[in-house]
């Protein structure tokens, strides 16, 4: 008889609260899944709140569900319990890095998600853009900039030839990260080195990109047994910067589900999302987020590999716009993975 992973005791308390229990019957067909969540990133609040969400949608579908934090025992209890499939549903740093998934592929489990290789391209931000721009698609001009040779040319004299020669506005943002977090838009030279420094706290390089204007979008993309679908844009719309707290804290943001896009602009970001989906070599799910100018250029701005599932999240919100039940299509994906069992 086969033992569930213990749910870790933070994971239930801070945002997990009734996981742990079951109000739906269990389909005996159905994978058994262990999700993870938590961890020790900056963005350890947004993965626990990740994990909940998923978790219920998929006990919701039948699923027998467990959570487990990222800590001592997950090793032990997953040789224990010998789950169908693990849903990594951890943020940041460990969480999209490629590192855990590293962990899973030697304990050989088989897990939702890109594997450990595409999934470090697509965290380094520089990098992911040049892979972009090979696969022909379009990205904001950049540089990046790391902490040290920002410390030693001196700020003033650095800062001030990026205003002079790259122009403003621009957007600073961690080479790796999510959420937002460190994320500024500068609109003078003034507030440039606030930006860098509030950038430095989440990373020790920074990406100064271009800004581009237009409609914010985000497309979120699921793998089916004939390949990779984009689900329905959502339309991002907020008064200032789209942040940390716009994302997580509901009343901020108007979000659009699907877009207000017509059927040709909607066709277009959709392929955009596909083929970055395929220039990365991502797997099972991924969210591409981009602006579309007036112009009619879809700039891809970043493509994260363990997108957000919280109740404001965008692909979650992608899925109900396309007519899906989230416990059934969460369910399709486990059952592909479970039936795959393919490595990266």
């Amino acid at each position: 008889m086969t033992q569930s992973p213990t749910t870790h005791p933070d994971v239930v308390a801070p945002g997990l609260s009734g996981v742990a229990g079951s109000e739906h019957p269990v389909d005996a067909e159905a994978p058994r899944v262990v999700v993870l969540a938590g961890g020790l990133s900056h963005e350890r609040d947004v993965s626990l709140r990740s994990g909940r969400r998923v978790a219920e949608a998929l006990r919701a579908a039948g699923v027998d569900v467990s959570v487990h934090d990222v800590d001592a025992r997950l090793l032990r209890d997953l040789d224990e319990s010998r789950p169908d499939v693990v849903w990594p549903l951890l943020h940041g740093a460990g969480g999209e890095d490629g590192s855990l998934r590293d962990v899973l592929e030697l304990a050989g489990v088989p897990y939702v998600g890109t594997g450990p290789r595409a999934s470090r391209l697509a965290w380094d931000k520089p990098i992911a853009k040049e892979r972009l721009l090979t696969a022909g698609l379009s990205t904001p001009d950049w540089l990046t900039l790391p902490q040290e040779l920002f410390r030693d040319l001196g700020a003033h004299g650095v800062l001030s030839i990026v205003a002079e020669r790259f122009g403003l506005p621009v957007v600073v943002k961690p080479t790796r990260g999510g959420s937002a977090l460190g994320v500024t838009r500068v609109t003078s030279e003034d507030a440039l080195a606030r930006a860098m420094v509030d950038c430095f706290a989440y990373g020790g390089s920074a990406l100064i990109e271009r800004a581009v204007d237009g409609i914010e979008l985000a497309v979120s993309v699921i793998d089916g047994p004939d390949g990779p679908v984009a689900l329905p844009a959502v339309e991002i719309s907020v008064d200032g910067a789209y942040d940390f707290d716009a994302r997580y804290n509901p009343g901020r943001v108007e979000y659009f589900a699907p877009a207000r896009l017509t059927k040709a602009q909607a066709e277009q970001v959709a392929e955009v999302a596909v083929a970055a989906h395929r220039a990365l070599d991502l797997r099972h799910l991924s969210r591409t987020d981009l602006i579309l100018q007036a112009d009619g250029t879809a700039q891809v701005l970043e493509v994260n590999v363990a997108p957000g599932m919280t109740e404001t999240s965008l692909l979650p919100q992608a899925a109900v716009a396309a007519g899906h039940d989230l416990g059934a299509l969460y369910r399709r994906v486990v059952e592909l993975v479970a039936g795959s069992r393919q490595r990266v």
